[in-house]
């Protein structure tokens, strides 16, 4: 979220513990100071987090049950544009976005330690069976845009997944 500020795009921040939103507008206001100003907005709610989103990403845990969640309620309030990025270790896009009715807008997305995607200057952009030229792309120009190099794989390539 730090990185989309910094790289100039409207960045919206939802989040289910008020607590939170706080702390990190706090810390947004002592780290970032007048380059947020403008650039991040605190929602709410997922649907007024993503009602005019082009590009959408989740921070729920690694595990089927929170991402279809997660994804179930980004394709019934975000609009047809909005490609879905979900950080990815175990659980596979393709089953992600087979339960969606716009499995073409998803994408994966790995740091290359795995570990933080502030820290690295690399990044892996997974591909689904589904995934689209157009939003591989997209998500492509978003993250270089960010500062990062991209690699992009096909699911079936990522050990753990097995496509």
């Amino acid at each position: 979220m730090l990185l989309a500020v910094k790289a100039g795009f409207r960045t919206v921040v939802e989040d289910v513990l008020p607590s939170k939103l706080r702390s990190l507008n706090e810390r947004l206001r002592q780290e970032m100071q007048s380059v947020a100003e403008g650039r991040i907005v605190f929602a709410t709610s997922i649907e007024e987090a993503v009602r005019e989103a082009d590009f959408a990403m989740d921070s729920v845990p690694d595990e089927l049950e929170s991402k279809l969640e997660m994804f179930s309620l980004l394709d019934r309030m975000a609009p047809p544009k909005t490609i879905f990025c979900s950080p990815l270790e175990v659980v596979s896009l393709s089953d992600l976005a087979s339960c969606t009715y716009r499995g073409d807008r998803c994408v994966g997305v790995q740091a290359e330690s795995g570990i933080s995607f502030v820290d690295d200057d690399s990044i892996r952009l997974i591909r689904g069976k589904l995934s689209s030229d157009e939003t591989i792309e997209t998500a492509a120009a978003v993250w270089l845009r960010m500062g990062k190099r991209i690699e992009v794989v096909t699911e079936a390539a990522v050990p753990g997944f097995g496509g």
